[in-house]
């Protein structure tokens, strides 16, 4: 297949990256219904370690099967699939070829009491396992987050090593950060700076609230109306590189459909590259994920369209 304008333009921005990580890049972009198009819609299932079994598949029992959600991210037409060992392991042999995966090397729990997070895989399993990428979360804020870091950036390199994909969960919590502080509009574009930074090549943050939270950055935040989440968006774009780097935003907390096509209609126009949109698929019916998963697939085709 060869490159469209829009794919060729993003891997002008890792012409440093070696030819299998930029194969690998190119292996997301080109697959499923939004190939070509420089957008990515992947459907993340690590909420089970997060959140816990009930709180993650109860609202739609058939979660529980993890071949049901390698089904579904097929099915739609999705970029890739992302999740923790185990359940790409239970699904590796019987899909293998048919989505691009990411195996989820790190991982916490609603048990634990500190913002830390544990490696549960490496870049040796993503390779065992057919992977493109390995994603890692990184808590910025936390007073774990230097060994964490340590942790990315050696990981970083061995996944470059061995010609991978780094997607980076870059996700503020702990420290001195106030709660609402976590999705503020400056911490949010600090933790997208930071995974650049460090090497990501995917960014995935959360969508930004018009919170400032650091007093000394709210005198660079003055004088601009920031009431609009394309606005906050796009400069979460501008912090990650002036957008050379790929953004995606995650889909967070499960809400109504308007209320989701509304916000990735945001985030698109704002100029993000995509949605890792994982409870607000899984937890509806298959009719109804395979429906707001299409209804968002048009919203960044049409917004590639209008770019192009």
């Amino acid at each position: 297949m060869s490159l469209s304008p829009a794919v060729s333009a993003i891997l002008e921005n890792y012409d440093a990256e070696n030819p299998g990580t930029r194969a690998k890049l190119v292996q997301m972009l080109n697959h499923g219904r939004l190939a070509g198009t420089g957008k990515m819609v992947i459907l993340p299932v690590d909420q089970g370690f997060e959140h816990g079994p009930a709180r993650s598949f109860a609202p739609n029992p058939v979660g529980y099967d993890p071949l049901y959600h390698w089904q579904l991210a097929i099915d739609a037409g999705l970029n890739a699939f992302a999740a923790p060992i185990g359940l790409l392991t239970a699904g590796a042999s019987r899909f293998a070829g048919q989505i691009p995966t990411i195996l989820k090397v790190n991982s916490s729990n609603s048990h634990a009491l500190n913002a830390d997070q544990a490696l549960t895989g490496s870049v040796e399993d993503a390779l065992r396992l057919g992977c493109v990428a390995v994603g890692y979360t990184l808590y910025p804020g936390s007073e774990q987050q230097f060994d964490m870091q340590e942790k990315l950036r050696e990981l970083t390199k061995d996944a470059r090593d061995a010609g991978l994909a780094v997607v980076v969960w870059s996700y503020p919590r702990g420290g001195g950060l106030s709660r609402e502080g976590e999705t503020s509009l400056d911490v949010i574009a600090y933790a997208a700076h930071i995974a650049a930074l460090m090497g990501a090549h995917i960014i995935k943050v959360k969508p930004p609230k018009t919170r400032i939270e650091q007093e000394a950055a709210k005198k660079h935040y003055e004088g601009k109306d920031w009431s609009r989440l394309e606005d906050r968006i796009a400069h979460v774009i501008q912090s990650a590189f002036d957008g050379r780097r790929i953004v995606i935003f995650s889909g967070g907390e499960a809400k109504g459909t308007d209320a989701v096509a509304k916000e990735i209609a945001a985030i698109a126009k704002g100029g993000g590259f995509g949605s890792i949109i994982g409870r607000n698929a899984f937890q509806r019916s298959r009719t109804d994920a395979l429906a707001l998963l299409d209804q968002l697939i048009s919203i960044y085709a049409d917004q590639a369209a209008q770019e192009a």
